[in-house]
């Protein structure tokens, strides 16, 4: 994050303040910094440590690099097919289709195909807190998480947490497709 100037930091703050009809004590409260800290910080006083910045910048429902006025670039990546991995048990036919993770990035996209009659085979747990964000692109598919089962079918989304054991099982007519995003903890 750039380093912003004080007066530049107070002068957007204070702006912004305005803008939504807040009084010091109203943006104290809402954002859990002291009116006296506020009051300095308008004034181009002091820079707030970045805790301070967040708090401030919660307040105002943006992130810390929107409240100082920089712009933030997203980056855009594209992934060929044939970068893509694939891997099929050939007893089950189970077939997960991975795009790998980019560099520096917590999370997974795969695609998972399932031949009629079929199923995953028992997944171990992963890490303790892996999300996984599941979207049904055809088919129905049996969930289960311990002892929960869960049944789903095309177009339904479906979370859990995935550091206990899971299982997916194709309980439809044909192939059932499905894509999981993983995110790591």
């Amino acid at each position: 994050m750039e380093m912003a100037s004080a007066d530049h930091l107070g002068l957007r703050i204070r702006q912004l303040r305005s803008t939504r009809g807040w009084t010091l004590e109203e943006l104290a409260e809402h954002s859990e910094v002291s009116r006296a800290m506020l009051s300095k910080i308008e004034r181009g006083e002091t820079n707030p440590t970045l805790v301070v910045a967040v708090k401030i910048a919660l307040a105002f429902d943006m992130t810390a690099s929107q409240l100082i006025g920089i712009e933030e670039r997203r980056e855009a990546v594209k992934m060929p097919k044939d970068r893509r991995l694939s891997f099929r048990d050939p007893e089950t036919g189970f077939e997960r289709q991975v795009f790998p993770a980019l560099e520096g990035r917590a999370l997974e996209f795969v695609r998972h195909v399932i031949p009629e009659g079929s199923n995953s085979g028992e997944l171990p747990a992963l890490k303790q807190g892996t999300e996984k964000y599941l979207l049904m692109e055809q088919g129905k598919v049996r969930v289960r998480i311990d002892s929960q089962e869960y049944l789903l079918e095309e177009g339904d989304l479906f979370y859990f947490v995935a550091d206990v054991p899971h299982y997916f099982e194709n309980v439809g007519e044909g192939v059932c497709s499905y894509f999981v995003i993983k995110i790591l903890s």
